[in-house]
């Protein structure tokens, strides 16, 4: 398995509050990897370590092998593209003008906009389906609207590796859909390499070829989801008693909870 981004040795801490210790993590080139775990686990401090949104406290991410801290921010912005939690737009901005900004990386002083830039912005748009909007101010669009817009801004980066932070976050089922089809769209088209983290471990395991299960800021496991996702798993991770069986759509694992809980009076006796 090859890897062009990789961490050794990653800890990472806000403060004197250390959240990941020692994490070793090799991202498969080309393949959609998904860390999944409980809240405050760190997976998205990892993700933030990962595009260089936080320095490390110790341990490196390295990208072909050099230190991010050493490789120019533009650089790093032509090969990384990142969309964090909640980004906040500038106010009044357009969607147009939003997920142009986008294309920053690939401009020159010699050339701001290209028909390559005119292209990127375009097909971005029309995939995240958000073309319609173009012109619709940003701040005035729904939570759904908005995420698939900052989607669009990510998409037109055109980076060889993609990392989203809960990118189905704010969507109705349909749109969450939509969204994971058209990150696996782009992974087996045009070979994206992408990093997710989600917090929903059925999504996480149907759409993922490299699943990240943390706890407490060290990994638990890692693999083929099929390998990975077990009862076992599960109960040591979320601390949820479950059965694990195959999605009937996809054969990919899927978690059925164990039974909820019921007032006494409810209960069948046996």
């Amino acid at each position: 398995m090859t890897s062009r981004l990789t961490a050794r040795e990653l800890t990472l801490a806000y403060e004197d509050r250390t959240v990941v210790h020692g994490l070793d993590l090799a991202v498969p080139d080309g393949r959609v990897s998904v860390i999944v775990g409980p809240n405050a686990c760190g997976k998205s401090t990892t993700l933030r370590a990962l595009g260089r949104l936080l320095k490390p406290r110790g341990g490196a991410v390295l990208l072909d092998g050099t230190e991010l801290a050493r490789i120019p921010t533009r650089k790093i912005a032509q090969s990384i593209g990142l969309l964090p939690q909640s980004p906040v737009a500038p106010e009044a901005i357009t969607v147009a003008d939003l997920v142009s900004r986008g294309r920053q990386p690939h401009q020159h002083w010699w050339q701001q906009w290209s028909q390559a830039d005119e292209r990127a912005v375009t097909d971005a748009m029309e995939r995240t389906d958000v073309a319609a909007l173009a012109d619709r101010p940003v701040d005035e669009l729904s939570g759904g609207q908005r995420q698939r817009v900052w989607i669009a801004m990510a998409l037109a980066q055109e980076t060889d590796v993609l990392l989203l932070d809960e990118p189905t976050t704010y969507l109705d089922i349909s749109h969450q859909v939509e969204v994971m089809d058209l990150v696996r769209q782009l992974n087996h088209e045009r070979g994206r390499t992408v990093v997710m983290v989600l917090h929903d471990l059925n999504q996480a395991a149907r759409y993922a070829d490299h699943l990240v299960a943390m706890k407490a800021g060290r990994i638990v496991a890692e693999g083929r989801p099929e390998d990975v996702v077990t009862a076992d798993l599960v109960r040591e991770v979320f601390g949820l008693d479950s059965v694990v069986v195959p999605d009937p759509v996809t054969g990919s694992p899927l978690v059925v909870p164990g039974a909820p809980y019921s007032p006494p009076s409810e209960r069948i006796p046996r």
